[in-house]
């Protein structure tokens, strides 16, 4: 496979991974995405915004989650999330410990 098709078939990837987090399954939370697999959608809009630093594009946290979620983060939140209880909001802790504090 050369590389062009490779990353078409990456991208191509990536919109359905979005796709599904977005449209299909707005219920599952972010939290239990984190606590489960070590990211989330705030993971993915940070990941965007750290590709297009690696490109020249200035891009804040904000920038970066709203291509990811489609709208203002402030919005998704109010939309689609809701309050996680002591166990999870504890697990998310060691979760984000374990995968974003890691340099």
């Amino acid at each position: 496979m050369d590389d062009q098709t490779r990353i078409e078939i990456e991208a191509a990837a990536f919109r359905r991974l979005r796709q599904h987090l977005m449209d299909d399954r707005p219920d599952v939370q972010n939290i239990d995405l984190m606590n489960l697999a070590g990211f989330c959608r705030n993971c993915l809009g940070r990941w965007y915004q750290e590709a297009a630093a690696d490109h020249g594009i200035a891009m804040t946290k904000e920038e970066g989650r709203e291509a990811f979620y489609g709208m203002p983060y402030d919005d998704w939140k109010a939309q689609h999330q809701t309050e996680a209880d002591e166990t999870k909001k504890a697990a998310f802790d060691t979760a984000f410990a374990e995968n974003v504090g890691k340099d």
